[in-house]
């Protein structure tokens, strides 16, 4: 149990409330958009109570990237039951989906480009960014594998188009926020079935 937080809320939930509010501050604006006092604002607490819990600004920073993070590569992980299969990449992206639907932004806390290039908050979202790498280039290796094509170069190509279709997807879905995880995923299934991947 954790220490008792400010007007009887517990730590542990006074902490994850900063947290969510922080995600979607850093996600829509970017590390270097956002300060401890408009977090604290849309918290409704004090500047002193966030610097209490996290120290700086850059500690907020990284205990959302390792909320993100987590988050993230524990949904595609669970995900892989497919793997290897076309209907893998519906199975990843609806993972990804449902992970963030209640912040979508979330996935901008990873793939911020304004994050400084080097230290400790660059080391934890490279962290996370290389596991979801690696666990789309195992999935791409598998397909091209079961299609019988062992060409490396073919494997990287697929892994790079898949890295950069996902976080389009992604981007497009911010610019259309009426759309549910349940539409995108429709919409998705779709489009990859026109390109006979689905």
């Amino acid at each position: 149990m954790g220490k008792a937080g400010t007007k009887g809320v517990s730590r542990v939930d006074r902490e994850r409330q900063i947290i969510d509010v922080a995600v979607e501050e850093f996600g829509r604006h970017g590390y270097a958009g956002v300060s401890v006092a408009a977090v604290a604002r849309r918290a409704g607490i004090s500047k002193p109570l966030i610097y209490s819990y996290f120290d700086s600004k850059d500690g907020l920073y990284l205990a959302c990237v390792h909320h993100v993070g987590a988050l993230l590569v524990d949904s595609v992980a669970a995900a892989r039951t497919r793997s290897g299969s076309t209907g893998h990449a519906v199975d990843t992206l609806t993972a990804i989906f449902t992970a963030v639907e209640h912040c979508r932004y979330a996935w901008s806390v990873l793939y911020d480009p304004a994050l400084p290039p080097a230290g400790e908050m660059r080391d934890a979202v490279n962290h996370y960014r290389e596991r979801l790498a690696d666990m789309g280039a195992a999935g791409a290796a598998q397909l091209l594998s079961g299609a019988g094509q062992d060409d490396p170069l073919d494997h990287d190509l697929l892994n790079h188009v898949w890295q950069h279709a996902v976080t389009a997807v992604m981007r497009w879905w911010f610019e259309h926020p009426d759309q549910n995880t349940s539409e995108m995923t429709a919409r998705c299934t779709r489009l990859l079935m026109a390109l006979g991947t689905g």
